[in-house]
């Protein structure tokens, strides 16, 4: 097996949508090196899960199931996906950039004599080869990677950087033996790692209203609250509003924020600095709304008004209300 295997992660019997991105990240690094999309699912007994991975496309959906997987253990899921990969041999193996995959990929790459290329934010071909995107410096700087070495590559995306597509074929569901054994084993499972609980939780928000600096002041935050209000959205702000303490930090959108993906992002009086752009550019429909007719946060949106946000956020405002009766 030639082309790219992903590695599906699930917990507590759903799948992470990040999955998903991997996905697509998978398709665009296909498309430069060639080769097919495959899929790896690991687990205990992975049932219904294994029909709705296979759902979101790929050529054809590895499946490992054995007791020793049924909870998630560095080794366990080291020795099975090494079995995988070494039997199939795929050039590259993608995983969406989470915390369990940042405990055990590194030492499966290592099995290849390979390093994790992780946090991808973009991925671009160049001679027929990957060129891989990281930042650095807190998103400061951004940093071309590329493989070398022989054997399989591995790569982690970020959450957000790309676009979750909608697929129009089903993968072929094919399991996969695994050889493990209790005494290989030697981490004994514990709680899954949680994150600092926050009242407001924009990655699962599917409308989110944006302001950015183009607001001015604090008082005028209200102009984009009515809006995010009419729409029944949830009200986010850049990296400098929320600095400036005008909205909570766990409103801000940024690689030093929260990162989303909403079916509507609506960036309002936001310039589009690539800090910004990295946490909310796998939205499904971006909307931006800024004077500067230059500002970076066209070139990645999908709809653009250039004017003066206090002239168009009030109409705007009052058309939603108008189209829903109020």
């Amino acid at each position: 097996m030639s082309g790219v295997l992903v590695v599906l992660e699930h917990r507590n019997g759903a799948w992470a949508r990040m999955s998903w991105e991997a996905i697509a990240a998978a398709g665009q690094l296909a498309q430069i090196c060639g080769g097919n999309v495959y899929t790896a699912a690991l687990g205990g007994e992975l049932g219904a899960l294994s029909a709705e991975a296979a759902s979101h496309g790929g050529a054809k959906l590895h499946t490992l199931e054995h007791a020793q997987l049924a909870q998630y253990t560095p080794e366990g899921y080291t020795l099975a996906l090494e079995e995988l990969i070494r039997k199939h041999q795929p050039a590259w193996v993608v995983f969406a950039h989470t915390y369990r995959t940042r405990d055990f990929a590194p030492r499966l790459a290592t099995r290849f004599q390979q390093v994790l290329i992780a946090d991808v934010i973009s991925l671009r071909g160049e001679d027929g080869a990957p060129v891989f995107v990281r930042q650095m410096m807190q998103g400061k700087l951004n940093a071309d990677y590329r493989k070398t070495g022989d054997g399989p590559g591995f790569v982690s995306v970020q959450a957000g950087a790309f676009r979750e597509e909608v697929s129009s074929s089903t993968a072929a569901i094919e399991p996969f033996a695994v050889t493990l054994d209790a005494g290989q084993i030697r981490t004994k499972p514990g709680e899954p790692f949680r994150e600092s609980a926050q009242t407001v939780d924009l990655g699962a928000a599917s409308l989110i209203v944006s302001v950015g600096r183009g607001i001015k002041e604090q008082d005028n935050i209200p102009v984009v609250q009515e809006l995010a209000d009419a729409l029944g959205a949830e009200l986010a702000a850049s990296r400098p509003i929320c600095d400036n303490g005008w909205l909570p930090m766990e409103r801000q959108v940024g690689s030093s924020g929260q990162t989303v993906a909403p079916k509507l992002y609506l960036a309002v009086g936001i310039s589009g600095a690539i800090q910004h752009l990295v946490g909310m550019k796998g939205s499904k429909s971006i909307v931006a709304i800024n004077k500067d007719e230059n500002a970076p946060i066209f070139e990645v949106a999908d709809y653009g008004i250039v004017g003066d946000l206090f002239e168009i956020v009030p109409a705007l405002t009052e058309a939603v209300r108008k189209a829903k009766g109020a």
